[in-house]
């Protein structure tokens, strides 16, 4: 028996097989070609396929390259019918060398594969002998060599060909189309070969430049400079144009650097060739000067970006970041002056230059944080006089007048010193006094600071070191005053003790005494210190109100001031308020500090305890 040369099986009449198994059989069909004067019929070649599966067939067309027919499929896998009864093919009904009739059309069955032959045969089917395929006329005839007639010329390309082989001469030109709607300058590259007198022009591609990379505008071809009149109607998109067509074709005497050259309608300038191209030109035509020429564009200058006028919120740089970018990012901090000045503050005490009378008396107190560059005013409340004290101005930085939101200029530490005005908002303030860090701090870095700016801590200091003539004279004339006053009666040897004042008389031989004593009461003047502190302590009093904490912290106090001196290390002092957690704001604490300071180490926690009294 014979076996499946397949899978190896045996055929066994009757059973089934899988989808694989599948006869194959060569036949062609013949097809009219009624409009054509060189073929009258073609000649086209098929397979068809039957599958036992389910007894259906297709019919298949070998694809021809170039064929311009439509080729592939032309019947789908189905069953067919083999007459009008509707009876359908069999692969009993096939053979070679037969007629298979399938949709009107004729398909004459020439040959089949072994596989088909070898199963066949074991059904018990005689094969015909297999015929041999029928070839398209046409196809033969393209395939044998065209008769050409050409006419000899009188110039030898054969010569020109040896002579300019592999001779290129190359040139670098701009199509400028600029002038257009979206046009732009692009640079290529025109490559003339001497062997046939043929031009090709190449693109000239950059990098993420957005264009394909097509790498010719124009093939290699020859390019015509004159066409005869009545060339102008010939179809060039259609047929190639010849000699007949063309005057005079581009030759390389055309292509001359610093001189446009148009082709295809484009108008090329050529501003530079290659070293080979500069040798050929001096030795054939004698040109030796083929300067490049310059053909960059200057770049238009930067249109600078003109920033809105600040709004007055919020840090210039901080609000000109919303013009920059869409989700605006915090402006960059410089974190080793943040961590090399942490903690360090400069004080000053300033006046409102205001025409208002009643601005002439208030006082500020400057805090400048060298960390941030930053300034914050705060106003010491004074005791009925009508402005309510605190908090003037937060931290923020402050630009001078002159700054534009450009290029903003702040106020640095160097234009705080006494005398010097500062103008914060549209505000005017005078700076009168400092605190003794800030001249340690001038001290330090007296190089930073004008010679104005320490002269006038130079005067502050001898102010303070000199006698205060003034002074003495205005205490001498209360003394003559007082003389002046009428006599006192007259007291019993032992004295009379005065409760209200608490002064004790013994006569009027030492009235003197007494008279200095009175005239020291009624000369003492509270200092500016002592009424702000007295100002401070009510405010705080008036937020604590009845606070149970004053026996505790002036115990706290006590228990390091052995020698009951009223004061304590500046140190030991900030120790104990870390522990008592004072309920008041840090800015009110921080004044009150500075108001009971003593010194350079020393704090009076006398007064300070004060505040926290009923």
């Amino acid at each position: 028996m014979v076996s499946n040369p397949v899978h190896g099986l045996p055929f066994l009449p009757g059973t089934s097989f899988k989808d694989s198994t599948v006869l194959k059989f060569d036949a062609y069909f013949q097809e009219d070609v009624p409009m054509s004067t060189e073929e009258h019929y073609r000649i086209r070649q098929v397979n068809i396929y039957y599958y036992l599966e389910d007894d259906s067939m297709s019919v298949m067309e070998p694809v021809v390259e170039n064929s311009g027919i439509p080729q592939g499929k032309l019947i789908k896998r189905q069953r067919l019918t083999k007459n009008d009864q509707g009876d359908h093919y069999h692969w009993k009904d096939l053979n070679r060398g037969i007629n298979l009739t399938i949709y009107g059309r004729t398909f004459r069955v020439v040959d089949c594969d072994r596989f088909t032959q070898v199963f066949l045969e074991s059904q018990g089917i005689e094969l015909n002998p297999p015929e041999k395929m029928a070839l398209d006329p046409y196809t033969e005839l393209r395939k044998q060599p065209l008769r050409k007639y050409v006419t000899p010329s009188d110039f030898d390309q054969l010569k020109q060909f040896l002579t300019f082989d592999k001779q290129v001469l190359r040139f670098y030109a701009i199509w400028d189309d600029t002038d257009s709607m979206f046009g732009e300058c692009r640079t290529y590259i025109i490559h003339y070969y001497l062997m046939d007198d043929t031009v090709e022009i190449r693109e000239v591609h950059e990098r993420n430049n957005g264009r394909d990379p097509f790498p010719l505008l124009m093939n290699r071809q020859r390019m015509p400079k004159v066409l005869v009149k009545n060339a102008k109607n010939f179809p060039q998109c259609v047929l190639e144009i010849s000699d007949q067509e063309v005057l005079e074709w581009y030759t390389a005497k055309d292509f001359i650097v610093g001189k446009p050259l148009t082709i295809l309608g484009r108008t090329f300038f050529i501003y530079d060739c290659d070293p080979f191209t500069r040798q050929y030109y001096k030795e054939k035509f004698g040109i030796s000067d083929l300067p490049r020429i310059d053909v960059s564009k200057k770049e238009p200058p930067p249109v600078k970006q003109e920033l809105p006028p600040y709004n007055g919120f919020g840090l210039i740089e901080d609000s000109v970041q919303n013009c920059f970018v869409l989700v605006p990012k915090a402006p960059k901090k410089d974190v080793i002056k943040m961590l090399v000045n942490d903690n360090k503050v400069l004080r000053y005490l300033a006046a409102l230059e205001s025409p208002i009378p009643e601005d002439k008396d208030r006082r500020f107190v400057f805090s400048y944080f060298l960390a941030s560059d930053m300034i914050s005013i705060f106003e010491p409340p004074v005791r009925n006089s009508g402005i309510i004290g605190g908090k003037y101005l937060g931290r923020t930085k402050v630009a001078k007048p002159s700054s534009t939101a450009e290029d903003p200029i702040y106020y640095g530490p160097t234009d705080f010193f006494i005398g010097a005005v500062i103008e914060v908002f549209g505000h005017r303030f005078i700076i009168l006094d400092t605190d003794d860090y800030v001249l340690k701090y001038m001290e330090n870095n007296a190089a930073q600071y004008s010679p104005e700016a320490l002269l006038s801590i130079q005067n502050r200091i001898q102010k303070q070191e000199a006698p205060a003539p003034e002074l003495e004279k205005e205490k001498h004339q209360e003394i003559e005053n007082v003389a002046q006053l009428p006599d006192y009666p007259e007291l019993s040897e032992q004295g009379t003790a005065c409760p209200e004042s608490g002064s004790t008389f013994t006569g009027a031989k030492e009235r003197p005494w007494s008279v200095e004593q009175e005239l020291s009461k009624q000369t003492r003047e509270d200092p500016p210190g002592v009424q702000e502190l007295e100002a401070l302590i009510d405010t705080i009093q008036k937020q604590l109100k009845d606070h149970p904490c004053k026996d505790n912290i002036h115990e706290a106090f006590q228990i390091y001031d052995q020698e009951a001196s009223g004061f304590v290390d500046k140190e030991r002092f900030f120790k104990i308020c870390d522990s008592l957690n004072l309920p008041i704001d840090d800015s009110l604490i921080k004044e009150l500090i500075r108001l009971c300071s003593h010194g350079e180490d020393k704090i009076n926690y006398y007064d300070f305890v004060r505040a926290f009294s009923n």
